[in-house]
């Protein structure tokens, strides 16, 4: 018997309402946080939600999806270069490559329509995530370069039997987190306003993105890359086969973690978070069981905007962040306690200032390079990323708070955690972890680590 499928039922574009900023019709540059993006995959976050019960489904599924569609077109009144391409130019003397997004020659944002035969239990029940998740998002395996011939945003809503899932998928290049769930926060906050008797296109919305571009002193609006074709730096990682598993840690056990930490390292700087960090770099590297001489990191995605002087606003949209990370042998790792790791990933957050910034960039205009996702992490590495900080619970859609936050196949690899607040809040965290069946069957078996997870209530 075959499993069920994700049926794409229908597909259209959407542009945004009407031009209400001039730049709407110009060149959008990208800056060197944003070109160093050009390979890795479009960001791919969604929401489940309970559909509700109501007699008539086809009414609902068709009015949803009107309003889904028209907060969206509002939304992308602010957010304009979600609706663009992205152009490459070049010329042979003198030698130029150029990328930058065009705003005004797209079809706009894809929108999708699809259903599925399963229920939410289906979905959140099993104790692994099921991999027909991946197939609730846009853009499977693609790369932002592809943005040249892809939307740069695409949306699919996928009806299930009981539920609602809303999948997001949006070029990397364009946005980092911070950018990418303010722009699903504010067509969030448009569709529900559309509900409290706001006009169709005078809604105010809390936190309007800024589009003027950050760049290093002597750099840009356009960057000269060192390249003749795109083949030259575009590569396309494929993940391996990976168990993908939620843990869940209630506000208490974090609450623990970060005394212990702060006590063994008698200190009391350590946040929540590093304390966290620290617990899933140990427990997997003593899953992993390397020779204890292999040197082994934890690294972190963190945020620049605060870390400018000045300081960039939190509404800056586009790509703004960097990965920082401790380094250690495996044997101090595991023979040295929860605190001595917590205290240097304490440190490597704390040392990122406005200096460290600069001189990444510096280098980086000195010698452009594209990331390459492959080449980045070992199979001695964890990388934390996203953040439990980001309002994902708040997005609600006319059918109340979701049940679950998901990912699609993006940007995932052996040691990749993605952070997520709780559904409690109150400080709660979610980690999406992805690790070798035999990694995480060890990690299963890791009292230290299984002590710290807490049981989640179920919501559906």
């Amino acid at each position: 018997m075959s499993s069920p499928a994700v049926l794409r039922v229908s597909e259209c574009f959407i542009k945004p309402q009407h031009p209400t900023q001039e730049d709407a019709n110009q060149l959008y540059y990208l800056t060197p946080s944003d070109i160093a993006m050009l390979t890795v995959n479009y960001i791919q976050k969604g929401l489940l939600f309970k559909k509700p019960v109501i007699v008539n489904q086809q009414d609902f599924i068709n009015n949803l999806l009107y309003k889904l569609k028209h907060s969206l077109s509002l939304a992308l009144i602010h957010f304009y270069p979600l609706a663009g391409r992205l152009v490459t130019k070049t010329s042979q003397d003198p030698p130029s490559y150029y990328v930058f997004v065009d705003c005004s020659n797209s079809a706009g944002a894809r929108f999708i329509y699809a259903t599925l035969d399963m229920t939410i239990s289906d979905i959140l029940s099993p104790i692994d995530v099921p991999p027909i998740v991946q197939s609730f998002f846009d853009h499977h395996k693609a790369v932002t370069h592809d943005g040249h011939t892809m939307p740069l945003l695409s949306i699919q809503v996928t009806e299930l039997v009981d539920g609602i899932f809303i999948g997001c998928s949006m070029n990397h290049c364009i946005a980092d987190g911070t950018s990418y769930w303010n722009f699903f926060n504010t067509w969030s906050h448009i569709f529900q306003a559309q509900g409290q008797g706001h006009g169709h296109d005078d809604v105010p919305i809390p936190h309007p993105p800024i589009h003027n571009r950050w760049f290093p002193e002597g750099c840009g609006p356009l960057i000269n890359l060192p390249f003749k074709h795109h083949d030259e730096f575009i590569s396309r990682y494929e993940t391996p086969k990976l168990r993908e598993r939620v843990f869940h840690f209630s506000a208490e056990s974090i609450a623990k973690l970060k005394a212990k930490a702060n006590l063994e390292s008698n200190t009391t700087k350590i946040s929540s978070f590093q304390s966290l960090s620290a617990l899933v770099w140990r427990s997997v590297i003593r899953a992993r069981r390397p020779s204890y001489d292999q040197r082994t990191s934890c690294k972190l995605a963190t945020n620049n905007r605060s870390r400018m002087e000045p300081p960039l606003p939190q509404e800056y949209f586009g790509n703004s962040i960097y990965v920082v990370g401790a380094e250690a042998t495996v044997g101090e790792l595991v023979e040295k306690d929860l605190g001595w790791a917590a205290w240097k990933l304490h440190l490597a957050v704390a040392n990122h200032n406005d200096r460290a910034v600069r001189q990444f960039l510096k280098e980086w205009v000195q010698s452009p390079v594209v990331f390459q996702p492959g080449r980045l992490f070992d199979p001695f590495t964890v990388m934390m990323g996203s953040s439990p900080r980001f309002n994902m619970y708040g997005n609600e859609f006319g059918m109340g708070k979701a049940v679950a936050v998901r990912s699609g196949y993006a940007n995932k690899f052996d040691g990749k955690v993605t952070s997520y607040p709780g559904h409690e809040g109150g400080g709660s965290v979610d980690l999406e972890m992805c690790l070798s069946a035999d990694t995480m069957s060890a990690l299963e078996s890791d009292e230290e680590f299984m002590n710290s997870v807490s049981d989640s209530n179920p919501i559906y």
